[in-house]
This record gives C-alpha cells, sequence and structure tokens, in this order.
C-alpha cells in the first residue's frame, strides 16, 4: 500500500475560528485546464468561498483561482462557481444537515491528492461571541504553560 501524495494549495483557518466544524468531506472539483496550472502554484484563495447545493449538485461559491500567467484567452472568470464532485447521497445528507438552523456548509482546505484537486469541506454551526473569547482564553493558557515549560527546561 503506497502512501497518499497530498500537497496543500489553500487552507481556511478564519473557519476554525467562527464555526465549530462538526464533521468533513472530501470532494472532487471540476476545474478547466488554466486554472489547474494555477492551482499548482498555489494561486488559490478560500477566505470568502461558501458552499451551496442547488438542485441536487454542490457548488462552491467565491472561491478565488487567480488567472494563469501564460493562459491567455484560455484563462477563466477567477471567481466563478464551481462545481464539487461527491456521491448522491452525501450530497442530501448535507443538503438535509444545512437546511437546519444555524448550519453551513464551508470549505476548510484545497489540495492535490494522486494529482487529483480536492477540497475538503466542513459541516459547520456558527460560534457565539462568547465560544469564541472561550477559545481565545484557553489558546492563550496553553501558550503560558509552554513558556513555563520551556523556561523550566533551560
Amino acid at each position: 500500500m503506497s502512501k497518499e501524495a497530498q500537497k496543500l494549495v489553500a487552507n481556511n483557518k478564519k473557519v476554525f475560528h467562527d464555526y465549530f466544524v462538526e464533521e468533513k468531506y472530501e470532494a472532487g472539483l471540476v476545474l478547466h485546464g488554466t486554472e489547474v496550472k494555477s492551482l499548482r502554484m498555489g494561486k488559490c484563495s478560500i477566505k470568502e468561498a461558501f458552499v451551496s447545493i442547488d438542485r441536487g449538485e454542490a457548488y462552491v461559491n467565491g472561491m478565488h483561482i487567480s488567472p494563469y500567467e501564460k493562459g491567455n484567452i484560455f484563462n477563466k472568470d477567477p471567481l466563478r462557481t464551481r462545481k464539487l464532485l461527491l456521491h448522491k447521497a452525501e450530497i442530501m445528507k448535507l443538503a438535509g444537515k444545512a437546511a437546519e438552523q444555524g448550519y453551513t456548509l464551508m470549505p476548510l482546505q484545497v489540495y492535490f491528492k494522486n494529482g487529483r484537486a480536492k477540497m475538503e469541506i466542513g459541516l459547520c454551526r456558527g460560534k457565539k461571541l462568547y465560544d469564541k473569547r472561550q477559545d481565545i482564553a484557553k489558546k492563550d493558557m496553553r501558550r503560558e504553560v509552554e513558556r513555563d515549560f520551556k523556561v523550566k527546561n533551560l
């Protein structure tokens, strides 16, 4: 069994700050040639992106893939809506959960897996302000403990 090669292209850290990620799914991306070349160069942003389900198909909106420099007339619109490749059962399950109050589908990361462009999407529930404050306080405490531990070990 060979280890699967993964190359991370874009990561969305903001999602983990603003949402509780409850489930993760891996989806393929439908892209054109110059978009794939631009992705391989790491020119992608998913900061403002979100996933929508329309007529039984999943789409990612707001994902920005910069135009490929040598692509000239073959370049597509950088912000166009792109289709996600998921099994029908997964799409129906996600559509049902996303319809519930407070749930949304967000892209977590874009990467290449065995030469194919993939996107990890998460079923997310929005955090309240006090949840965010708790997370920040936990992070600060952990940082202080690590700093104390480092000082003692010197």
